[in-house]
């Protein structure tokens, strides 16, 4: 008997031992999966640090020739939409796909977005509502300042520049477009808030409107089946974003293509991802073999 407990002490310990050896050659092969990096900026227009979540493609190296086109995402936070953008991106540039070349993606971290995503509102409510509001001006100086030309500075860049927006995103984006429309030459626009200060948006000027202007410049909006704005006066989200198209639409420019995508089948929460894969067909037609 004491044979038999003493081998079956010795079984276990053996066992235990095994385990232990295991599990410790196990973590130790446990590395963190990498999707891009993270730079930090430090912002005068905005008087604070800017977190940026940078995918850089497949092959990109620092020393090589090679220059890619630059995406800039709004909401780019890891836990926002930075993730599952990339992944489009990385997915629609594979060889076997071959939708769109290759590119650098910037996530622009958000911190206050209805401070820096919007203009000064004249609705009374609005201002008391969104209390931070109405300091886009100094946002889209910090894009054009600071951002693009780090971005420039740092990595290998074409000339080609798209910016990505959603919502109160998508109201900057239309700003942008109408004030600074050079800063950028490929937009998509995706559920914008032109409701904001009452659709005030939709009654401004631009070059990017007359005859003269002549860089190339590529928009898409998207909207899906949204409906009324919680907003008063209400507005319909499917009307404004489709108002916003064919006031770029009348522009007198040889230069601006505008595609409007009405995708009826998907709401506020769920348009992103489809719009965006939508507009990269937009962008980068394949020719098809005759």
């Amino acid at each position: 008997m004491n044979k038999f407990k003493t081998l079956t002490i010795l079984f276990f310990t053996s066992a235990l031992i095994f385990s232990q050896s295991n599990k410790s050659k196990t973590t130790e092969t446990i590395k963190p999966f990498v999707l891009g990096v993270i730079e930090e900026i430090q912002s005068k227009e905005l008087g604070e640090k800017r977190i940026l979540n940078i995918y850089l493609p497949e092959g990109y190296k620092p020393e090589d020739a090679t220059k890619y086109p630059v995406i800039y995402l709004l909401d780019g936070s890891a836990d926002e939409d930075f993730i599952h953008i990339s992944g489009l991106v990385q997915f629609n540039s594979f060889e076997w796909i071959n939708q769109v070349p290759k590119s650098i993606v910037v996530g622009i971290a958000t911190v206050d977005r209805r401070r820096d995503f919007t203009f000064p509102t004249t609705i009374e409510k609005d201002q008391k509502r969104f209390a931070t509001a109405g300091h886009s001006d100094k946002f889209i100086a910090f894009i054009e300042k600071e951002l693009q030309p780090f971005i420039e500075k740092k990595y290998k860049t074409t000339n080609s520049k798209t910016i990505i927006g959603q919502s109160l995103g998508g109201l900057l984006e239309t700003e942008i477009l109408f004030k600074k429309p050079t800063l950028f030459n490929k937009y998509i626009i995706v559920s914008p808030s032109i409701w904001w200060n009452n659709g005030s948006i939709l009654n401004q000027e631009s070059i990017m409107l007359q005859e003269f202007f002549s860089q190339q410049t590529d928009i898409y909006i998207a909207v899906g089946k949204e409906g009324l704005t919680p907003t008063e006066p209400a507005r319909v989200m499917e009307v404004d974003a489709n108002l916003l198209a064919e006031k770029i639409k009348a522009t007198k420019s040889k230069n601006i293509k505008v595609y409007f995508d009405y995708l009826p089948k998907e709401n506020h929460g769920t348009i992103l991802h489809p719009a965006v894969s939508n507009s990269f067909k937009f962008f980068y037609p394949i020719q098809e073999i005759k």
